[in-house]
């Protein structure tokens, strides 16, 4: 079995035994070698497509500096998003659905248009969007720990876990996201404030990142793609029971709820 497919075969197991596994970076992968995380990634998402599970979209993660400069690198990464890991605003997960789950707030993009091109623009990406959500990731992690580098969160599809998307579209001409502030509040109290331009600046600048980087791989953003455009705060590792709610200026709030019980 080649390093790739025993990674792969690793965290697949993590999802269905419920136990985290070491960090793969140095045993299973060169060290910084993100190409070789992505083929780890890829070799996951061919086997869960396999498996029935639907495709429909992307997030983009590491987009605020001071995360990349811990990490050591000098842009984003990105994941998978599949239909069974989509959250009705407001429902609760489940106790035992995630293992060390922690949410942050974000601007959900809908896009209208599909983004094929290999040179992306902002101007590409407002024409394409149909319209923008607010929205809460809800991370995860495979490694124990969190215990985590570049190549291990990639590999473990960018550490996704679910995401919850508020109901109440906004037209993008309608909000300007690098102004647009974030509070994320739990029991009335806020745990992480932010603002758009923490996500490389402006959300915007994030998706025509990600289109570009999935066209030049060959798998382009398509028209009804929904794409989670990276944190405008800190995350929160989740407390059991508690309920989450983001407030994103000009574009409404969205809620998560937890079980009594869920892993933190």
């Amino acid at each position: 079995m080649t390093d790739v497919a025993r990674a792969a075969d690793l965290l697949r197991g993590a999802y269905e035994t419920g136990r985290p596994v070491p960090p793969l970076r140095g045993e299973l992968l060169p060290a910084g070698d993100v190409d070789a995380a992505y083929q780890v990634q890829q070799a996951q998402v061919v086997a869960w497509e396999a498996a029935g599970r639907r495709r429909v979209g992307a997030k983009v993660g590491l987009t605020s500096a001071a995360v990349q400069q811990a990490f050591g690198v000098f842009q984003p990464d990105f994941g998978v998003l599949f239909a069974d890991m989509a959250v009705a605003d407001g429902a609760e997960v489940a106790r035992g659905r995630l293992l060390q789950p922690r949410v942050e707030a974000e601007v959900a993009f809908v896009l209208g248009a599909d983004l094929p091109f290999e040179q992306v623009t902002a101007v590409d990406v407002i024409r394409a969007t149909d319209h923008v959500l607010p929205a809460i990731e809800i991370v995860d992690s495979r490694i124990a720990g969190w215990d985590i580098s570049i190549v291990d969160t990639v590999a473990d599809n960018a550490s996704s876990g679910l995401f919850v998307l508020g109901n109440q579209p906004r037209k993008l001409s309608d909000v300007d996201l690098r102004l647009a502030g974030m509070v994320l509040e739990h029991a009335g109290e806020p745990v992480s404030v932010g603002a758009g331009a923490a996500c490389l600046g402006n959300p915007v600048h994030a998706v025509a990142w990600l289109a570009q980087t999935l066209a030049v791989a060959g798998a382009p953003l398509v028209a009804g793609d929904v794409v989670l455009s990276g944190a405008l705060g800190p995350m929160v590792p989740v407390t059991a029971g508690a309920a989450y709610e983001a407030r994103i200026s000009g574009l409404g709030s969205v809620r998560a709820c937890f079980e009594l019980g869920e892993t933190t």
